[in-house]
């Protein structure tokens, strides 16, 4: 269950695609809430894994002035639930800086078709971690590399950091938007994503609600920090591969990019998520001009 929680927070930054899903409890802190005037992305990702389609990841971006708010939804099934099913739901609240988002708070919860889920919260203040609560609360692990307090010093949560890092005034594809290193912590996990500019392509739209425009391919380094388990065959692999991937596009308005296209190895295949539908306010986002 911990490495479903895990491949969800991955997923926000790298790939939206493990095999999951959850029981979404009543809960207000989790809640969407609307800010007045504000503009709003809303995207949703089809995600598959080995060729099989799990379901869509929903992700609702709301920004006013330096504020922002994040709600992702996610129900994922296989064979329409009958061997397994998940769903769950995260947030993520802050300010965007000059330096890049600067979050305040980040929620996960989810649960399984076993009725096993987890319920996790953080809190920060200027981009260091100041309070972490997970019910059921558990041990680590055996043997697993204990996050230090120095190491939750300039992170960002898993959210923030895969939707709202990425800025440019640039429209047609800029591959500057690549070259970043990602801290993050999810709550136990300490990594770093090390992003860095493949090309520039141009998309089709493949769906009415679609996006067809310019694109940038970033590649995505998987650096595990603390909070794993050496010997984690996941773990081992992403850090290993040199096949992550994650395709950006520019958000016309917004003078930012987000992700359109998102692949990864996962243990038992590979795992991508795919922008079927995107909008902006209360219009559909197409090529930037």
């Amino acid at each position: 269950m911990h490495r479903a929680r895990h491949c969800l927070s991955l997923a926000a930054v790298a790939a939206l695609s493990c095999a999951l899903g959850g029981h979404l409890p009543a809960d207000s802190a989790l809640a969407e809430t609307s800010l007045a005037g504000a503009n709003r992305i809303i995207t949703v990702y089809r995600v598959d894994l080995a060729g099989f389609n799990l379901g869509d990841f929903r992700v609702t971006t709301t920004l006013r002035g330096d504020d922002y708010e994040m709600r992702g939804e996610g129900r994922f099934k296989i064979l329409e639930g009958l061997i397994y099913e998940w769903r769950g739901v995260t947030a993520s609240s802050g300010r965007v800086t000059n330096a890049g988002p600067e979050p305040a708070t980040y929620a996960l919860s989810y649960a399984d078709s076993a009725k096993m889920g987890e319920q996790l919260r953080m809190t920060f203040d200027g981009r260091a971690v100041t309070d972490v609560s997970i019910y059921p609360s558990k041990r680590p692990e055996p043997h697993t590399i204990p996050v230090t307090k120095e190491q939750l010093e300039g992170v960002l949560d898993p959210l923030s950091g895969a939707f709202l890092s990425a800025h440019s005034d640039n429209p047609n594809g800029d591959l500057t938007v690549c070259n970043q290193t990602l801290p993050v912590f999810d709550g136990r996990q300490r990594y770093d994503l090390v992003v860095t500019p493949k090309r520039s392509v141009t998309v089709k739209r493949t769906t009415p609600a679609g996006y067809g425009g310019p694109a940038v391919i970033c590649g995505v380094k998987f650096i595990p920090i603390a909070g794993y388990q050496p010997d984690n065959p996941g773990i081992r692999l992403m850090q290993q591969s040199n096949e992550i991937e994650v395709w950006l596009i520019p958000v016309r308005g917004m003078q930012m990019y987000v992700p359109y296209r998102i692949v990864l190895p996962t243990p038992v295949g590979y795992g991508s998520a795919l922008v079927t539908s995107i909008q902006v306010g209360s219009r559909r986002a197409s090529a930037a001009p």
